[in-house]
């Protein structure tokens, strides 16, 4: 097992260097510079000065391997567009907003979604299947901005702020109102697809001879779902799981810009309309490691939930 992981690893650290390296030569051969906008405006001179300080009069291949012999050293350059911090300052500064947002759409989604799941396949055919499957195709088709636009249009003047974000010193109940309507928003696409997933998953399991052995002995639905269908339905939702985190949590741009949350995904939209190179290598880079982990995660949970996924990991590796 431990073989497995640590080639997950290897796998992990190759693929964020293959990303890594597309990302900088593809963002080089775009025409321009960062001091483009500037030169308009700016001496000659000046504009020049700035492409020595940022190491952008060297050739693209010195700059790559100055980049990597930085990034190596834990540092990933210093933001064009605000001079004086980091790009490591602004992660640390705008990543904790988009991480609360996407665990709290995550934990919602997966909640409600697995629930719904689970009632409307213990009850087929019935209102609580149809209106399960109702949601799920709402929340596949419409776009999640599409809600938060209309949350916010109908939730104005309301309990709950349309703009803005929990702050330091917020009481529960405030952090709640804040956090209510871009968490909604958020997590739609999570509860359609979970209740989606789930529902099938359940139905697959209920259909075996164990379960109609359960229903022989007398055991209540609630007692069949806790000990036989819960654990033999949700293994396949795990592989749906990790991919869902690493996009909510790393793909809310326009969530967080439709309520003005200051998260790091709307800096990065901004980064990219700036050219801010340093920034948009590191949230780049930032954003991939998130998603390849939660990956090689996933197929670590899946190893440990499943016996046979386990079983043939122990086999390959002798």
């Amino acid at each position: 097992m431990i073989k497995y992981i640590l080639k997950k690893i290897g796998y992990m650290i190759v693929t964020l260097w293959v990303i890594l390296t597309i990302t900088f030569f593809l963002m080089n051969c775009i025409p321009g510079d960062p001091t483009q906008d500037s030169m308009k405006v700016l001496p000659e001179a000046v504009a020049n000065n700035l492409k020595a300080r940022w190491g952008l009069d060297k050739p693209v291949g010195e700059q790559y391997i100055i980049y990597l012999k930085n990034l190596l050293h834990g540092q990933m350059g210093e933001s064009y567009k605000t001079p004086g911090l980091t790009a490591n300052q602004i992660i640390s500064e705008r990543f904790p907003a988009s991480l609360q947002l996407g665990l709290q759409a995550v934990a919602v989604g997966l909640i409600l979604g697995l629930i719904l799941g689970i009632l409307a396949a213990l009850h087929r055919g019935r209102w609580i299947d149809f209106l399960t499957i109702f949601v799920a195709i709402i929340g596949v088709s419409v776009p999640s901005f599409v809600f938060a636009a209309l949350l916010q249009k109908y939730a104005a003047g309301s309990y709950f702020p349309i703009v803005g974000w929990s702050s330091k010193g917020m009481g529960v109940g405030q952090i709640f109102q804040y956090t209510f309507l871009p968490t909604v928003s958020a997590s739609i696409s999570g509860i359609a697809t979970y209740s989606r997933f789930m529902r099938s998953s359940v139905l697959d399991v209920l259909s075996n001879d164990y379960i109609l052995l359960a229903k022989s002995k007398g055991l209540s639905n609630f007692q069949i779902v806790k000990r036989h269908v819960l654990r033999n339905a949700i293994t396949p939702i795990i592989s749906i799981v990790a991919p869902q985190v690493a996009n909510i949590v790393t793909g809310s741009f326009v969530i967080e810009r439709i309520f003005s949350i200051p998260g790091l995904g709307r800096y990065y939209v901004e980064s990219v309309n700036g050219r801010d190179y340093p920034m948009i290598m590191a949230t780049t880079l930032f954003f991939s490691f998130i998603f390849i982990f939660c990956m090689v995660l996933m197929d670590i949970l899946y190893a440990i939930v499943d016996p046979r996924v386990r079983k043939s990991i122990i086999e390959g590796n002798k």
